[in-house]
């Protein structure tokens, strides 16, 4: 089974992408949704209250988002803390995922930061959903209801689609010119071929 990445930049498409993916039959493990999930397990918010104070988690035990985001999206050795106590418990659960598909002829796992992460060697084929800036913008208003200003503050700590394309093995440009069908058709066909 080949392990393939699906990454992107916010607001690029790539969950609508993933879903064309699973039409065919190809499981997709959603890191982003994963990953909130690890906030409710007592050993990681243990972790997270002794790194960053015991006031992130309401009275009910949930993680308070916009008070860690406030914390580590402006500051890189605090959001490199916070990878370092989340990023082991996800692949734990990516690698008890991938066993449970192994039957499958590849797997998909979606992230937008797999490049920034350094991510890219743990993946035999990696797609990079490509999209202009612009109309990423647009989405991100649209969807988030976030002042342009916030999201340009996101977007700048990704890395630009130009030097994702060069390192992805596949792109899919959603540019609302370009039809998305055929273009995971190509690269399923191409995914396959690679295996058999």
């Amino acid at each position: 089974m080949l392990k393939v990445a699906i990454t992107g930049n916010i607001g690029s498409g790539k969950s609508t992408v993933c879903k064309i993916f699973e039409s065919l039959d190809i499981p997709v493990f959603y890191a982003d949704t994963e990953a909130k999930k690890l906030y409710d397990l007592p050993e990681v918010k243990s972790r997270v209250q002794q790194t960053f104070g015991a006031g992130l988690f309401d009275e009910n035990g949930r993680l308070i988002k916009p008070k860690l985001a406030g914390m580590v999206f402006e500051n890189p050795e605090a959001l490199a803390k916070l990878n370092a106590i989340i990023h082991p418990e996800l692949m734990e659960v990516y690698k008890k995922w991938l066993s449970g598909n192994r039957h499958k002829p590849y797997t998909l796992h979606e992230a937008a930061v797999i490049f920034e992460n350094g991510l890219e060697n743990e993946f035999d084929f990696i797609i990079n959903v490509s999209c202009p800036e612009a109309i990423r913008l647009e989405r991100i208003k649209n969807r988030d209801k976030l002042p342009e200003k916030e999201i340009r503050k996101r977007m700048s700590r990704q890395w630009p689609d130009e030097e994702k394309n060069k390192r992805s093995q596949a792109v899919i440009i959603n540019d609302g010119k370009h039809f998305l069908i055929p273009q995971v058709l190509d690269i399923h066909k191409q995914i396959l071929e690679k295996i058999n």
